[in-house]
């Protein structure tokens, strides 16, 4: 591996079309679930200037008033200014849900004498490394935090004249392997007709730039604020959203590797959500337990199967046992049943739609169940044998 690099990561902020498209998607989930634990949900969330769409496949005892839901997730994010393209008063909300099909649910339905099986086949991907306080990749972090703060200093009216969409985009500079600076800050702010651009430039490096990367930006690091020299139109009527169209923003920032699902509007019984957070949590731990320095875990399922396929670990050459040993401990002492993942994470909870922006994983939130390093203990014992 290069010791001498640079890697770029981008977020994007609440209000970015797609990611109105997941909040939306699991804040159906999330009330369906508040009612009904079991719920079985797939939904899929479609947006484009003034309109919402939203299909699926959902089984459940419970009932989501969708249109409400979707206005809600509208006015929470501020798109609240017909401005902006779309409005939570004024929008245009389709539905088309229907029953999960009975194909998957006789492969998933855990019954007497059968063990709930995975949702589908697939394979799941979770890292961690510790070049942050999260563990996870710096580039990715700082440009959460970037856009974590444009939502702040917009809602909050520190910076007047923002719109809801905004996205970031942070290059670091690496060292013998280690994050030493910033190269390169890339941030897209939709704004009023009426403000500056040259305001807004100078306003975005003071009060979001400055007080998140202040310690790893120098006279060299290049900005590029809003570089076409405008962004009025954004949000919805400047592009369409789909759900699950920010999967690399969702996990790792391109640093690790995905297995393609994305999580947004899926229950806990598809392992493309349940899984990936449980390859997380296991790779978490191990760099927390000092096992090595970067970790990759990748989990296989067929659909209808409990056990995984496969366990695949890859330390980067960073490991301080073999990763042969590190596959064993994850069998002994990592929930890997899709039934098991759902109860030892507790994922059976309306959590779900504020894991939708910003991230999934990285987060210091108690509900985010697969961030906990409860296994780090156990892990530093039986690494020394």
């Amino acid at each position: 591996m290069l010791k001498d690099y640079e890697f770029t990561s981008e977020s994007v902020t609440e209000g970015h079309a797609d990611k109105l498209c997941d909040q939306v998607s699991d804040a159906i989930l999330d009330e369906l679930i508040r009612q009904d634990p079991d719920s079985r949900v797939a939904v899929e969330t479609l947006t484009t200037t003034g309109s919402i769409h939203v299909a699926g496949e959902v089984t459940t005892k419970g009932f989501a008033d969708v249109q409400l839901i979707a206005r809600k997730v509208l006015k929470d994010i501020g798109y609240t200014d017909p401005r902006f393209g779309i409005d939570y008063e004024d929008a245009g909300v389709w539905v088309a849900i229907h029953s999960q099909s009975p194909d998957i649910s006789q492969g998933v339905t855990a019954a007497k004498n059968k063990e709930q099986g995975a949702g589908d086949q697939g394979m799941m991907f979770g890292y961690a490394c510790n070049e942050t306080e999260e563990l996870m990749p710096m580039p990715i972090m700082m440009a959460h935090k970037l856009t974590m703060k444009l939502a702040e200093v917009r809602k909050k009216n520190i910076v007047t004249g923002l719109g809801p969409d905004g996205k970031s985009q942070v290059t670091v500079q690496y060292k013998d392997g280690k994050p030493k600076r910033i190269s390169a800050i890339v941030i897209a702010q939709q704004h009023v007709d009426e403000k500056s651009e040259d305001v807004l430039k100078k306003e975005i490096v003071e009060k979001v730039i400055k007080p998140i990367c202040r310690k790893y930006v120098d006279k060299d690091t290049k900005f590029h604020i809003n570089a076409t020299g405008r962004f009025v139109i954004g949000g919805p009527e400047g592009d369409s959203g789909v759900t699950g169209r920010k999967i690399i923003v969702d996990t790792y920032g391109g640093m690790g590797r995905h297995g393609g699902g994305c999580f947004s509007g899926k229950d806990p019984s598809k392992v493309d959500r349940s899984a990936a957070y449980a390859c997380r949590y296991i790779a978490k731990n191990i760099v927390a337990a000092g096992l090595a320095d970067r970790c990759e875990v990748q989990l296989s399922y067929a659909i209808g199967v409990a056990d995984p396929l496969g366990i695949y670990v890859d330390t980067f050459g960073t490991g301080k046992i073999p990763e042969e040993k590190i596959v064993a401990l994850i069998k002994k002492y990592f929930p890997l049943k899709p039934a098991d993942i759902i109860s030892q994470l507790k994922l059976k909870r309306p959590i779900y739609k504020k894991t939708a922006a910003y991230g999934h994983f990285g987060r210091n939130d108690p509900d985010f169940t697969w961030e906990k390093t409860d296994k780090v203990d156990v892990l530093k014992k039986e690494g020394k044998k």
